[in-house]
């Protein structure tokens, strides 16, 4: 396992005007095992090869919730690795990777919670996410699978100032 590559990744903190973050209940995906009552995490997504981290930020953004209403408020400089539990599954697009490397865009949510859609994609892809809501960012580590909390924590103290 830890011959194999970290995946490029992008994590979004979408902020509304009360500061509370976006987060969407997930199912288990491959390699990505949720632990019950660790269902929530934040969109994210695979960065593609030369694409730009705000970009890849966005375009995840629109294709896990629709929003497109997001100003940008910061990015991380750093990437942060997190390990994949685990897996004897059958075959999955994340299969060859170790797990991810993750930088962090934060995002201001400027639209109307009407905008946010989990159900209907507009990619027609899977959907990623079977609920949303919005949450305080000092409870997010303690709501996503254990494999990615310290990528949150670290998440959640770059960002405490936006709050």
């Amino acid at each position: 396992m830890s011959e194999k590559p970290y995946r490029p990744n992008v994590g979004i903190a979408l902020f509304n005007a009360q500061g509370l973050v976006l987060v969407g209940r997930a199912e288990t995906s491959g390699p990505e095992l949720i632990v019950p009552g660790h269902e929530w995490q934040c969109p994210q997504g695979g960065i593609g090869e030369g694409e730009d981290i705000v970009a890849a930020a966005r375009r995840e953004l629109w294709e896990e919730t629709n929003v497109r209403s997001a100003s940008l408020l910061a990015v991380t400089d750093e990437w942060w690795p997190y390990d994949f539990p685990p897996y004897d599954g059958p075959p999955h697009k994340l299969s060859p990777f170790r797990g991810q490397k993750q930088r962090w865009a934060a995002f201001r949510f400027e639209g109307q919670d009407s905008e946010i859609d989990v159900v209907n994609l507009p990619t027609g892809e899977p959907q990623e996410f079977f609920g949303w809501r919005w949450e305080s960012l000092a409870r997010l580590p303690d709501l996503v699978t254990p494999h990615k909390r310290p990528s949150y924590e670290r998440m959640a103290r770059a960002f405490v100032a936006l709050v």
